[in-house]
């Protein structure tokens, strides 16, 4: 996943996808939420808001989705995902079962990326 901005606290990660998805990761290998510490959370839920307002305004879509598993990679990370009624997947997660072939036609997620970044 290419790197779209970082700081020496969190980087931000494009995941390749049919649609716009985002993942916040915290530089350090933080398992749980309880173990960040208080300046590092308060700058991921802004990003999270950030991201989140920026989404809605640039694709409009039928929904945000903002979720952290970390089973896989037990690590803190936040998915940030713009949904589509057209979307392969909805209303089901990403990681659930497809309900069909997508066919979506949005805005440029390179410009939208490229674009939030200078917002940050």
């Amino acid at each position: 996943m290419p790197i779209i901005h970082e700081n020496k606290i969190l980087r931000i990660e494009a995941e390749k996808s049919e649609i716009p998805w985002l993942i916040i990761f915290t530089q350090k290998p933080y398992k749980e939420m309880s173990h960040v510490p208080l300046e590092v959370r308060q700058e991921i839920y802004a990003l999270l808001d950030k991201i989140e307002r920026e989404m809605l305004a640039y694709y409009k879509p039928e929904k945000i989705n903002i979720c952290s598993f970390g089973n896989y990679l037990p690590i803190v990370h936040w998915h940030i995902m713009a949904r589509f009624k057209e979307d392969s997947f909805f209303p089901e997660s990403m990681w659930g079962i497809k309900q069909r072939e997508g066919n979506l036609s949005l805005p440029s997620y390179e410009f939208f990326c490229k674009s939030l970044v200078k917002k940050l």
